[in-house]
């Protein structure tokens, strides 16, 4: 005796559940894929863009209780702001940090700011600058 098939003609009934629901998430999973790059270009955009003020340190010399930095920032000539130093020491631990104001017309500002530490400082680190 032979065994009666349990499976449909192929093409006869339209498509099979597990295919309906593997095309809608397909579908939702594109719409999830737009939206997410969609999220990442305008963080993108405001990152670059509305970003008034940059720097980064040139060189720094580290004594006992200061360390002088020599930073270089870049702003809009209308854009008034700080920059974020800090200095660790050899274990990683921080032994300073200070916020130094920039102001004025200037587009391009180079100036040695001293940031007084706890302890030796074996590092000079721009954290960030940020506009007012």
């Amino acid at each position: 005796m032979s065994t009666a098939s349990t499976q449909l003609p192929e093409g006869r009934y339209g498509r099979s559940a597990d295919e309906r629901a593997d095309h809608k998430l397909k579908i939702v999973g594109g719409i999830l894929a737009v939206a997410l790059l969609a999220l990442f270009g305008y963080f993108a955009y405001h990152y670059v863009v509305q970003n008034k003020i940059s720097g980064e340190v040139i060189t720094f010399k580290a004594s006992d209780d200061v360390v002088k930095v020599h930073l270089e920032v870049r702003k809009d000539a209308d854009a008034t702001g700080y920059c974020t130093v800090r200095s660790q020491a050899a274990d990683g631990s921080e032994v300073g940090r200070a916020d130094f104001r920039f102001t004025g017309h200037d587009t391009r500002i180079d100036k040695v700011v001293t940031l007084r530490t706890t302890a030796l400082g074996t590092t000079a680190e721009l954290l960030g600058c940020h506009a007012d």
